[in-house]
């Protein structure tokens, strides 16, 4: 792929990865699980992953975490979506490298890194280890999402042709 459709392919991830983290946050938040999303975006990073590698994968996630940190974020959710997504994208590319798992394996597995991630950053934050008891209860959430997404991703990765 030339370098001018590669940047507008990026370009294009990236918009698709923010519009998806803007909708993601009109859903209310699940009452009986405070903090819980489904990781809409993550759809996106997947298909970065099997399509373009693992360099644009972190590329879009970054710049998306930086995009809606400046647009809708504090401080203190640029941290929690910056370790989430950077520890949740290094799991998926490490398990995807291994050819073990597949696409709802490495997606499951970054949904439960991603609140792994989130957790040891409130524990940094909050200065306690008292919150590591929620880590179960979000590792529900990051499984259940994390199949959601990787059935999506899968049925996007087979119908997307990459652009040459």
């Amino acid at each position: 792929m030339d370098k001018t459709k590669k940047i507008t392919t990026y370009g294009i991830l990236t918009a698709l990865a923010l519009i998806l983290s803007y909708v993601e946050a009109q859903i209310p938040a699940f009452v009986a699980v405070p903090g819980m999303k489904m990781g809409l975006t993550n759809i996106v990073v997947l298909v970065a992953l099997y399509l373009f590698g693992n360099r644009s994968a972190y590329a879009i996630n970054l710049v998306r975490i930086v995009i809606v940190a400046l647009l809708f974020g504090t401080a203190m959710s640029f941290a929690f979506s910056l370790v989430g997504g950077m520890l949740s994208t290094t799991v998926m590319v490490l398990l995807k490298r291994t050819n073990k798992f597949g696409q709802v394996g490495v997606s499951c597995a970054g949904g439960i890194s991603h609140n792994i991630g989130q957790i040891l950053v409130a524990m940094v934050l909050l200065n306690t280890r008292a919150i590591v008891w929620y880590l179960p209860v979000l590792w529900i959430s990051g499984i259940v999402s994390g199949v959601v997404i990787g059935i999506i991703g899968g049925l996007i990765c087979q119908r997307v042709r990459v652009p040459r």
